[in-house]
């Protein structure tokens, strides 16, 4: 039997989204996109961003702190973001665009007020997993393919710690969108992953068998 291949859907949800609080610049051009490789693969999961109101990468919880800075936060780099995806919000749900009937499993990210969490697989400091590794093991998945949002933080992250645990992982990179707070911050994001043994395709080579 060949190895089972998984997509993973990243953060798809209406606060990343034209007119959200943490809007990627037009990430909902993906969705129509998405929707079309799912029936490639064998097994689809989503990650969701799930946070509490007092999140503390949001810069509204840090007096006199505005968004975009860094500080240190539990001995770690963390820049602040605009409040966003707070959980059961209207901004923290997937898109209703999405198709989300072959989904076989959400996890959600985000969720320690005290640490962040870019990747689908872990928090910041890998001090906590969400699951999504040991799910895909559980099912005999050895290939990862990655989309959604954004391609130069919770993607990057996403799809490192895939490859760090051993699977073959593809970046989607037209079905994918980036911040861009930095005009190159999306190429470097796609040169860092390509140094670390990720593999950078279009949608119309993710053919899998």
């Amino acid at each position: 039997m060949n190895p089972r291949n998984a997509l993973v859907l990243v953060d798809i949800q209406y606060d990343f989204l034209p007119g959200g609080a943490l809007a990627v610049p037009d990430g909902d051009a993906i969705i129509p996109i998405v929707n079309q490789l799912q029936h490639r693969f064998d097994l689809v999961v989503a990650t969701q961003d799930w946070h509490p109101e007092d999140h503390a990468s949001f810069a509204a919880n840090h007096s006199g702190r505005r968004v975009g800075e860094l500080i240190v936060l539990d001995g770690l780099e963390q820049r602040l973001w605009p409040v966003h995806c707070v959980q059961n919000t209207y901004g923290a749900e997937l898109a209703a665009e999405l198709d989300a009937s072959r989904i076989s499993r959400v996890f959600r990210k985000g969720v320690d007020p005290c640490i962040d969490s870019y990747s689908g697989f872990f928090d910041n400091g890998h001090r906590r997993a969400t699951g999504l590794g040991d799910y895909l093991h559980e099912h005999g998945v050895a290939q990862v393919y990655i989309v959604g949002l954004a391609s130069d933080y919770c993607v990057k992250f996403t799809a490192l710690d895939a490859q760090r645990l051993g699977f073959a992982t593809y970046v989607i990179e037209d079905v994918c969108r980036g911040v861009n707070l930095a005009p190159n911050d999306v190429a470097l994001a796609l040169n860092e992953l390509r140094q670390a043994g990720v593999h950078v395709i279009r949608s119309d080579d993710a053919v899998v068998a």
